[in-house]
C-alpha cells in the first residue's frame, strides 16, 4: 500500500482528540535515569485510550536516543518514527519512544514532541 492509499480522518465526536498543554511538571525516567525532563509538556487524549505525555523534544536527553528503524502509521496522527532508549547502566530499551515529526492537521501541536511507552518509562506529572 502506498502512502497515497493511507485513510486520513479526522477527530469526530465518535473518536475525539485533544491536545492541551499539560501545565504542570512531567519527569520521565527509565532504569532510575531521568530521561527527560519539562514544563512544557502536551496532554493528548484520544478516544477511549489513557492520556499521553508529549515531551519537547529538546527537554529528551539526546545522548540517550538512538533512532530505530520501526514506523507505524495512525489515520488520526500520521506517520511515526521510534526511538530506542539507552540507560546510565548501557542497557537498550527497544522502541521506548514515538514520535510524529509531521503529524496531521488535528493534532499539529505534537510536532517536535515525544511520548515514552508506559511500559518502558515511568512518566511522571507533578500534582
Amino acid at each position: 500500500m502506498d502512502m497515497t492509499d493511507r485513510p486520513v480522518l479526522e477527530p469526530s465526536a465518535t473518536h475525539p482528540i485533544t491536545v492541551e498543554p499539560t501545565g504542570r511538571h512531567v519527569t520521565v525516567r527509565m532504569g532510575g535515569d531521568v530521561i527527560a525532563e519539562t514544563d512544557a509538556a502536551l496532554t493528548l487524549r484520544e478516544a477511549g485510550y489513557p492520556a499521553v505525555q508529549y515531551i519537547p523534544l529538546t527537554d529528551v536527553a539526546q545522548d540517550r536516543l538512538a533512532c530505530s528503524d520501526t514506523t507505524t502509521y495512525c489515520p488520526f496522527k500520521g506517520d511515526a518514527s521510534y526511538y530506542h532508549v539507552v540507560t546510565g547502566g548501557g542497557a537498550t530499551v527497544e522502541d521506548a519512544v514515538w514520535s510524529y515529526e509531521q503529524p496531521h492537521r488535528a493534532v499539529a501541536a505534537i510536532a517536535g514532541h515525544v511520548a515514552f511507552y508506559p511500559d518502558k518509562a515511568e512518566v511522571r506529572v507533578d500534582d
